[in-house]
């Protein structure tokens, strides 16, 4: 069952929470280098949970990290870790948060060499889901798989976030520049 079918069979709140990730996220393009930096941290803590205890936690994620904001997160101190060790608003992984800081350091030098995360991804369109996998564990921290697809789903890089016949499937469609259609 697709994520676009399976969301009306959920009971209230877990129905609302979902709809609004789905009718309003999933799949559609993302610019803003931080909130990119925000998917994949959110894409990366999810491993080994469920997407519900990720949504319920975004705001956390978004407070203890300072908004996605890269260059603060690239700086985080051993204090920072700490700090986010003792987070109950987040996933409390010191794996996962030791990727959250190291990738940042990696997204502020993708920024150099190509200008944006945005363009990097954008410089290696299209791939092969397995290509984009390789590229990014060679990259990246922590970045499997399940991680690498989800995240470049999300962000309407590869295919399958929606149905074609979900009717968010034609908005995310009208957002996605051409070339990323290909």
């Amino acid at each position: 069952m697709s994520y676009c079918s399976y969301i009306p069979s959920m009971e209230e709140p877990r129905r609302s929470l979902h709809k609004h990730y789905h009718d309003n996220h999933y799949g559609f393009p993302i610019h803003d280098d931080n909130e990119l930096f925000g998917r994949l941290i959110m894409e990366i803590n999810q491993a080994g949970l469920s997407w519900e205890t990720i949504l319920k936690k975004e705001e956390g994620f978004r407070k203890a990290y300072h908004n996605f904001n890269i260059k603060k997160v690239a700086a985080y101190t051993e204090k920072d870790r700490e700090r986010l060790l003792n987070d109950t608003g987040i996933i409390r992984n010191r794996l996962k948060i030791n990727a959250a800081i190291e990738n940042a350091k990696t997204i502020l030098q993708l920024q150099k060499t190509h200008g944006s995360f945005e363009k990097w991804l954008e410089a290696h369109h299209p791939k092969t889901k397995e290509e984009w996998v390789k590229l990014f564990k060679k990259t990246f921290k922590f970045t499997g798989g399940e991680i690498v697809n989800e995240f470049l789903m999300s962000i309407g890089f590869l295919p399958g976030a929606h149905g074609e016949n979900c009717p968010i499937h034609k908005q995310v469609l009208k957002q996605k520049p051409m070339w990323l259609n290909k």
